[in-house]
């Protein structure tokens, strides 16, 4: 099982990116689908994850600049992020969980934030 991650890059402040990451190989049935990120120096955080049921759950500090999404049939979540700031820079990384505990990490894509 392989998740592939794209997306990422440079962007400006205010710019947007979308980020996709597709689960590729025998999967047990996903259900939770989320995205972590990372910067320099600091630990791995929650940025947001989807249920299978279509809950969400944000990062208080991308509240109402990021929207995650998912589309079963493909194994693939989605991240579209707006007004992008300098301290959303960081090493993004998608990861799944299946409803047999069974989880997956996903190689990171950089996303850079330039002011």
């Amino acid at each position: 099982v392989q998740l592939q991650a794209s997306g990422g890059g440079l962007v400006q402040a205010g710019g947007s990116l979308r980020l996709s990451c597709a689960a590729s190989g025998t999967i047990p049935t996903i259900n939770v689908m989320a995205w972590y990120r990372q910067a320099p120096g600091k630990q791995r955080e929650l940025v947001a994850d989807i249920n299978r049921g279509g809950s969400t759950n944000y990062a208080d500090s991308v509240k109402g600049r990021f929207t995650i999404s998912r589309d079963d049939a493909k194994n693939t979540v989605y991240l579209q992020m707006n007004s992008l700031k300098p301290e959303d820079t960081a090493v993004y990384y998608c990861y799944t969980r299946s409803f047999n505990n069974f989880a997956v990490w996903g190689k990171g894509t950089l996303v850079t934030v330039s002011s």
